[in-house]
């Protein structure tokens, strides 16, 4: 029984499903931080010559205003134009980065709208289990985990300016617009080497994330025992099921029909398929049968695989109320059966024999 009780099965697809209706996903905070960088550089490398029009214009506009007095007018002006210029700056690349937030999310797990977190729940202000987190184990090892990174960035960047510094000596004989390229050339170096650091630490986050989300789903084996039975228990899923096993049974019971000697017909309304193995069968046999569009497409097949097709309304609907797929026909309809046969097969150049 202990055996049962402890959590060493994967957790089954419905138990994630579960856990993201409740928001509960594998999310990297590293990861959305990444796109976020990553998108907010892009941004602004596209949005450059734009921002830089702004900033262009709106100095013009404060120099313009040398020796103007300030009236309460005039400075009412300043502000609308201020935050006018500040809007046509700030507003695109924050949409970007707020667009990048999102998508990065969504790559990790899927678009998930739950209300779930919004409600309360009074258990989370509880302050014994609060001071409880503050000092567990994983708030230490997210603290170290920080600390970690934070050195690792310390020390690489540490290191790259030190060795850039050693150009300096060589630098400083440049002209002014030599110094200016090779400090955006270091500058780019430097933040190139710092996004693939970032990088590593969003794959790492990632795989670290959803190994621990996992194996806090785990499951019991009596867990999953009581899944399946409440999932047995509910009818939408014993209807899915039901639904399946049809779909499955009439893709097996189309895969037969070229195998079939003729298709019995209404003409429209029933269709069905008979085989007669001479040597394995005492009776032809039903490969399968079907109303209206299933009809229609037994009959569709049957002609490209040249099937006979035969209309005969009331052996058609006999059949097809008295025989189940993959069953013999019934004695009592094995004569009108047999002169159905016998007609094929004459018109193919072979001999019916029961």
């Amino acid at each position: 029984m202990a055996d049962d009780m402890e959590k060493t099965e994967e957790p089954t697809s419905k138990k994630i499903e579960d856990a993201k209706k409740e928001g509960n996903v594998p999310k990297s905070q590293d990861v959305a931080s990444f796109v976020t960088i990553l998108v907010a550089i892009g941004a602004f490398i596209a949005l450059f010559t734009l921002m830089s029009e702004r900033v262009v214009k709106l100095y013009h506009y404060y120099m313009s205003l040398i020796g103007v007095e300030l009236t309460k007018t005039v400075i009412v002006d300043i502000g609308i134009v201020s935050l006018r210029e500040l809007v046509f700056i700030v507003i695109p690349l924050a949409l970007m980065v707020a667009i990048s937030g999102v998508i990065a999310s969504v790559m990790q797990f899927g678009f998930i709208f739950t209300t779930k977190p919004l409600e309360p729940n009074f258990s989370k202000i509880d302050p014994i289990k609060g001071f409880g987190k503050l000092f567990g184990l994983k708030k230490f090892l997210d603290g170290a985990k920080i600390t970690a990174k934070v050195a690792v960035v310390f020390f690489v960047a540490f290191y790259f300016l030190i060795k850039f510094t050693h150009e300096l000596q060589t630098v400083i004989l440049f002209d002014l617009n030599s110094q200016i390229i090779w400090i955006i050339k270091k500058a780019m170096i430097l933040v190139s080497i710092m996004l693939i650091l970032f990088a590593v630490f969003a794959l790492l986050d990632l795989l670290i994330v959803r190994f621990q989300y996992f194996k806090d789903l785990k499951m019991s084996k009596q867990e999953i025992k009581d899944e399946y039975k409440q999932m047995e228990g509910d009818p939408q899923v014993k209807s899915r099921i039901k639904k399946l096993q049809m779909e499955m049974a009439q893709k097996r019971m189309m895969s037969d029909i070229p195998s079939a000697d003729v298709v019995i017909t209404n003409p429209t309304h029933y269709a069905v398929a008979l085989r007669y193995d001479r040597e394995k069968e005492n009776a032809p046999r039903v490969v399968g049968k079907g109303m209206n569009n299933l009809a229609l497409k037994i009959k569709e097949i049957a002609r490209e695989n040249l099937i006979q097709v035969v209309e005969n309304p009331p052996l058609a609907r006999e059949l097809y109320k008295s025989c189940e797929v993959d069953s013999t026909i019934p004695d009592a309809l094995f004569k009108a059966v047999a002169e159905v046969l016998a007609f094929v097969y004459k018109a193919r150049g072979e001999k019916f024999n029961r």
